[in-house]
């Protein structure tokens, strides 16, 4: 009854629904008016669904795996089907004859509903992600606007389950149920590297790995490495909101013989937006709740050979008490340059050991020149008010110096650096994962060895 076609892409799956009317309308030799004839044809009349299995991206799909015949406000329930462990990814049900898909309602074993969405004619819907292996599902269908219509049915199939093997599982960050800055990324750590040439795995990735935000914003992922996805979005989070992260990647297969394993979902909040922004030229920070000044702190920066790096940071940690050695920085014991300190009231920003610090020594400068050696000193008073305003993922802004700029990734949270269409570029949704990404580019920490704090 349906041609045959070739599946498209790897690990395509079709469930293709054909309406045809059949008329069983008795034809009387005294012919009744043409608008009687159609009533009685549509009465009965009689819609038959078939459905088309696919698996494998050269297999061909063979003829009506299943069939339900529909009959006036009757539902008709066919023979449950199963579809192979190849046949795991997304669904559509396509309308081959005139009509529309007036409702699709496809829910898995638990009831929960499958999303998906509609073309804009209204004869095929296709679900948002793939469907994971070794489940059951339902798809009830209203199909109208044919002669009989409105027609109902209920599909059910399953997935065989997946085959024996090793699964991608993902861990979120930050860490689950804390209330962190809006400038805070969520970091995606995935089991098994998706290399960049991969590009149809890193979509299944993207698309599986979901977040949902209270207030909604707009945003996206970005490929790190092949292992790591930052996202954020295109502008801050909204302060005092709640972010949801989920993977939907259990049973999915993501490439050859790899499928996705179960994940711990992430929740958490965002508290007030606190921007703390350094003016190096002014030698002074500038500390903002919500858009309103709190505070004007005098400060010191990275002086000529250690200059503060430029640009957008988030605060990565506090620690009350940190012992600061010059050694960590290539400086030998007994130059002029050399110092080994403990220092109160850190608050960390990059993981290479730029801080924000209590720095006593230097309270003559603050304010008037640089002298640091990258990090940005102020006094002990200042450092602990400073201390206990901000949180994790508060924003640390620093302008009009002369250090080099903030990277994206390697020393940090440097993720604001990069505009919008770079971020976008990042994404395996957005272009191809092997223009955006490096499989064996740097990872989001750098190695235990780099993570000495500076002075």
């Amino acid at each position: 009854m349906s041609p045959r076609r070739y599946a498209q892409g790897w690990g395509a799956l079709s469930l293709a629904v054909g309406a045809v009317l059949v008329s069983t309308a008795a034809q009387s030799p005294d012919r009744a008016p043409a608008r009687e004839q159609r009533a009685d044809a549509a009465r009965d009349s009689t819609a038959v669904v078939s459905v088309d299995g696919c698996a494998g991206a050269t297999a061909l799909c063979s003829d009506p795996l299943h069939t339900v015949a529909l009959g006036g406000d009757r539902v008709l329930t066919g023979r449950p089907f199963t579809l192979g462990p190849g046949a795991s990814g997304s669904v559509e049900l396509a309308l081959r004859t005139p009509g529309v898909l007036a409702d699709v309602n496809v829910t898995d074993q638990r009831g929960r509903r499958i999303a998906g969405a509609q073309n804009a004619d209204r004869t095929r819907w296709t679900s948002a992600l793939p469907l994971p292996a070794g489940a059951r599902y339902a798809a009830r269908l209203v199909v109208d606007g044919a002669a009989g219509g409105p027609h109902r049915a209920r599909l059910d199939f399953r997935t065989d389950p997946a085959p024996a093997g090793e699964r991608l599982t993902v861990a979120f960050g930050p860490e689950h149920g804390g209330t962190y800055g809006v400038g805070m990324p969520v970091t995606a750590e995935l089991s098994h590297p998706v290399p960049a040439d991969a590009s149809e795995a890193r979509r299944a990735v993207e698309r599986a790995l979901q977040v949902r935000s209270e207030p909604h914003v707009e945003g996206s992922w970005y490929w790190v490495d092949s292992t790591t996805l930052h996202y954020r979005p295109r502008t801050y989070w909204p302060a005092r909101a709640t972010v949801h992260v989920h993977s939907g990647l259990d049973g999915a297969r993501i490439d050859g013989g790899l499928y996705g394993g179960p994940s711990r979902p992430l929740s958490f909040t965002t508290g007030s937006r606190i921007e703390a922004v350094t003016d190096v030229s002014a030698h002074a920070m500038t500390v903002f709740r919500d858009g309103e000044l709190l505070r004007n702190l005098p400060v010191t920066t990275g002086k000529a050979g250690y200059r503060t790096r430029g640009g957008i940071k988030v605060v990565l940690g506090k620690e009350p008490l940190v012992r600061m050695r010059g050694d960590s920085i290539g400086l030998k014991r007994g130059s002029t340059d050399f110092y080994d300190l403990k220092v109160h009231w850190a608050t960390r920003v990059t993981w290479s050991g730029e801080y924000l610090h209590a720095a006593p020594w230097s309270l003559d400068s603050q304010g008037s020149e640089d002298v640091s050696h990258g990090c940005t000193g102020m006094s002990t008073e200042d450092a602990a008010w400073l201390f206990h305003t901000v949180r994790e993922g508060d924003l640390v802004r620093v302008v009009n110096g002369y250090g080099k700029p903030m990277t994206p990734f390697d020393n940090g949270f440097g993720d604001w650096n990069l505009s919008w269409p770079e971020w976008l570029r990042g994404s395996a949704l957005a272009r191809d994962a092997a223009d955006t990404a490096d499989a064996t580019g740097p990872a989001s920490r750098p190695a235990a060895g780099a993570l000495d704090p500076t002075l």
